[in-house]
């Protein structure tokens, strides 16, 4: 066998090995993420629909990365404590305290941020159109109007201390209000729903605007699925509303 051939050879047997490994990294991060009983659902849309609003790159670390992380603790926490798993996220998040005293702190702060990050890909999405119909009468009766609840919201957002979350709130009668939470906490922790909530974690929009949290707080409405908060809204009032 010629020099080159021989050269070939070890060149083609490298690439197949080095395939076969990621086949075998990617088979067990497939495997690692399917363990357990909580789930990061897929995205209903490209990780790029959001640009230039929010880059696919952060899209796809928030998600896949983020989200799924708080999951993979959670399933952790469930091997050894299966009641977790065993009632809706809203009820263990409305009664943490009867989750054991060695997890409540990790299952406060995971399953928070399993359900902050639900809601939060299920109410962004491209075209998202404009509020109507008995949310815009809300925001219009609660909030101000649009525009105020727009810079109200962003206000909010921006006075939050380090890492956490900005929602509107809705009660089961229907009234909304502007709240921020800490961290991964949640407004189920306090008996309340988020209608709507934006992260304002520096995960969320620090490739795109490093520190510049107000400029992504205004371009974040962009990328709301109106649609889909209307679904919430009226989920709300039913008292059908999850996370």
């Amino acid at each position: 066998m010629s020099l080159m051939s021989r050269r070939h050879l070890i060149i083609a047997a490298t690439g197949i090995a080095a395939a076969a490994a990621s086949s075998r990294t990617a088979l067990a991060q497939t495997t690692a993420q399917a363990s357990g009983p909580f789930k990061v659902e897929p995205l209903s849309y490209p990780t790029n629909a959001l640009e230039p609003h929010i880059d696919a790159k952060t899209m796809e670390i928030h998600h896949g990365k983020h989200h799924q992380a708080y999951v993979t603790s959670l399933n952790t926490f469930a091997k050894d404590h299966p009641q977790i798993a065993e009632k809706p996220v809203t009820h263990v998040l409305a009664n943490l305290g009867d989750v054991p005293e060695q997890i409540r702190t990790g299952v406060r702060n995971n399953m928070g941020g399993h359900a902050n990050h639900t809601m939060f890909w299920q109410i962004m999405g491209p075209n998202g159109g404009k509020p109507d119909g008995e949310v815009l009468a809300a925001i219009d009766r609660d909030l101000g109007g649009m525009e105020k609840l727009q810079a109200d919201f962003n206000a909010a957002g921006g006075r939050v201390f380090g890492s956490g979350w900005v929602f509107v709130t809705v009660t089961r009668d229907g009234k909304l209000a502007i709240e921020t939470r800490p961290n991964q906490d949640n407004p189920i922790m306090d008996g309340k729903r988020a209608l709507l909530g934006n992260d304002v974690w520096e995960h969320a929009y620090y490739l795109t605007y490093q520190n510049r949290r107000p400029d992504y707080l205004k371009a974040w409405w962009n990328t709301v699925n109106w649609k889909a908060v209307a679904a919430r809204y009226a989920a709300a009032k039913a008292g059908a509303l999850g996370v």
